[in-house]
């Protein structure tokens, strides 16, 4: 996993597929796109949060800039299994994405219980001027999925993902638990992304357009807070009036 990217800048457009237009999609991508070389792959997530939820309430209402970090691994890790500490900026629509590697001990070490790395970085500086500007941060969420990705065969820095089964829990807050918990999607659908440092290639806007998808605005840790919220006023018996 050493040739990770650590840094990013970038535009991500989203989308939302059914399982009958994603299967023409992959048809048309076929000679343009290739799966890249770790195929596809288990993404699970820890979202951190405040304890009222500042960060995801402050995204939902779509503010210029908005950040948010959270703990990333690929597949299910054990104690000494490499995983990224990522810290993620949104400013007018351009992507931000700053991490860190380290193994899972160590990064529990650092975001549950306030110990210093071994080392230091730039990245590293950064996130601990977040940790401390925004005082407790604690595990929030856990969201996990299924991810294809694909690059475009002459390297130009596209990128698109294919993501399906995403499920988020609030209990057990910790990697090593595995994924399971709560669905987001309905069956059959699957949430595109598109990733690119510029300009979206003609080709691919055309290949959209006659096949009518369309962007949507999508977080997965901002619906499956949405969902929280739906899932305890139920619990309450109370009525959601949105």
């Amino acid at each position: 996993m050493d040739d990770f990217q650590m840094t990013f800048k970038r535009y991500e457009i989203k989308y939302l597929l059914d399982e009958k237009t994603y299967l023409e999609l992959r048809k048309r991508l076929e000679g343009k796109m290739v799966v890249d070389q770790y195929g596809e792959k288990t993404v699970c997530n820890i979202y951190f949060d405040t304890p009222d939820s500042r960060l995801i309430r402050t995204s939902l209402e779509k503010p210029v800039y908005k950040e948010k970090l959270r703990l990333r691994s690929y597949g299910t890790p054990e104690r000494n299994s490499t995983v990224f500490v990522e810290l993620k900026k949104k400013y007018k629509g351009v992507v931000y994405k700053r991490r860190e590697d380290m193994v899972l001990s160590e990064a529990e070490a650092y975001l549950y219980q306030g110990w210093k790395p071994g080392f230091s970085s730039q990245v590293l500086r950064e996130i601990d001027w977040f940790l401390k500007y925004y005082g407790q941060i604690t595990p929030a969420m856990y969201i996990s999925y299924e991810r294809i990705a694909m690059n475009e065969v002459k390297d130009s820095g596209l990128r698109v993902t294919f993501d399906t089964n995403i499920l988020w829990r609030k209990e057990e807050l910790n990697l090593k638990e595995g994924s399971w918990g709560n669905p987001i999607l309905e069956p059959g659908q699957r949430l595109m992304e598109i990733k690119i440092a510029g300009a979206m290639p003609l080709w691919l806007g055309e290949i959209l357009d006659k096949l009518y998808i369309y962007p949507v605005s999508f977080s997965k840790y901002g619906r499956a807070y949405q969902d929280q919220i739906k899932q305890e006023m139920k619990n309450r018996g109370g009525k959601n009036c949105a």
